[in-house]
């Protein structure tokens, strides 16, 4: 299975936090799984920690390239139909750094791994 983590669950693997769920953690520790993650998520979780959201990632906001190799995670690039895609939905949902990832996972058949049950109004595959 192609898994994308949705930036909390990145952060809270790392973190070895109780918040992610044990099916999240089982699928990501599957070997037979390949873990996404996007620069979204090194956007947001820089921003956040930069305006003290998330005060615990400094490490994580300003080595993460070098995390995401130490865990083996592959780490996407971000291309114009995502962008495009993300910037034409309809919905509510305005958080950008959302959109980012519910079109990135819809364009590659990925399995969003994220808490937020508002992403399956985009039809997105999810897992928590």
């Amino acid at each position: 299975m192609n898994l994308l983590l949705d930036t909390h669950a990145l952060v809270w693997w790392l973190g070895n936090s109780p918040g992610l769920s044990e099916a999240a953690d089982t699928a990501i520790r599957n070997p037979d799984n390949t873990v996404f993650v996007s620069p979204v998520s090194a956007f947001e979780i820089a921003q956040k920690h930069r305006l003290g959201k998330l005060p615990s990632a400094a490490r994580l906001a300003n080595d993460f390239d070098s995390d995401m190799e130490a865990e083996d995670f592959v780490l996407l690039s971000l291309t114009t139909a995502e962008a495009r895609l993300a910037g034409a939905m309809v919905h509510t949902h305005r958080d950008p750094f959302d959109r980012m990832l519910i079109a990135r996972a819809l364009l590659n058949q990925m399995t969003l791994v994220s808490n937020e049950r508002l992403f399956d109004d985009f039809g997105v595959s999810r897992l928590w």
